[in-house]
């Protein structure tokens, strides 16, 4: 069973999905997620502090995948190309997870917005949402690191593990037909499975949240 604030999150993520986020309200959130608003707002504080766990949950789903990519192939340039393959589906995939990568942010999306105090909230997962999430730069380092961890050590590994890294956001920040596939060939690699496709979030059978609760329009631009 989720915990309350997962199907939250799951609820809101459901919510996201299909509305712009400024016309989310946080009782329909409650009212999908199975839990009342006074549970939500003691879980994250408010729709700002809910954005940022949303963030901080699709920053670290990411990086998961980069681990998993990493750990699943074998052999230097096949790990390359798997993280290079991921990051290219992730994005394609999730609108918030491309903004994470590109620092390009649509208005229907929750901004990057930590909170304005020092964090002090009584949910130790919320007091990390609210220290804020990486940045484009940020993020991309953490991903060249964990490549180049999982190769042979040295600047070597490093300096190719940062070509995977830019080559990937390059066909995020430009789409094309072909995307981390492309590095495939860059290696000298033959074509290879596809990455996994990007599951939302969280463990696979959780129940999420039906997105036609959240089909009708709002009478008014979100809760505070």
């Amino acid at each position: 069973m989720p915990t309350a604030r997962e199907a939250l999150l799951d609820a809101a993520g459901a919510a996201l999905a299909i509305r712009p986020w400024p016309t989310v309200r946080m009782v329909e959130v409650a009212a999908a997620a199975g839990v009342s608003r006074q549970t939500l707002y003691n879980e994250f504080g408010g729709k700002e502090g809910l954005a940022r766990a949303l963030l901080r949950r699709e920053t670290d789903w990411y990086l998961d995948g980069v681990d998993r990519a990493l750990h699943a192939a074998s052999g230097g340039r096949e790990r390359l190309a798997a993280v290079a393959e991921w990051t290219v589906r992730a994005a394609r995939a999730h609108p918030l997870l491309r903004a994470l990568l590109t620092g390009c942010w649509d208005p229907a999306l929750p901004a990057p917005r930590p909170h304005p105090d020092r964090p002090s909230s009584a949910v130790p997962a919320q007091r990390r949402a609210d220290a804020g999430v990486p940045g484009p730069a940020e993020l991309a380092r953490a991903v060249r690191d964990r490549t180049a961890a999982a190769l042979e050590p040295g600047e070597a590994a490093r300096r190719r593990s940062e070509l995977a890294v830019r080559l990937a956001l390059s066909y995020v920040i430009a789409p094309a037909e072909e995307g981390g596939e492309a590095l495939r060939e860059l290696l000298g690699l033959p074509p290879g499975p596809s990455a996994p496709a990007p599951d939302r979030p969280g463990p696979l059978g959780r129940r999420v949240p039906d997105p036609r609760r959240f089909s009708g329009r709002s009478r008014r631009a979100g809760d505070r």
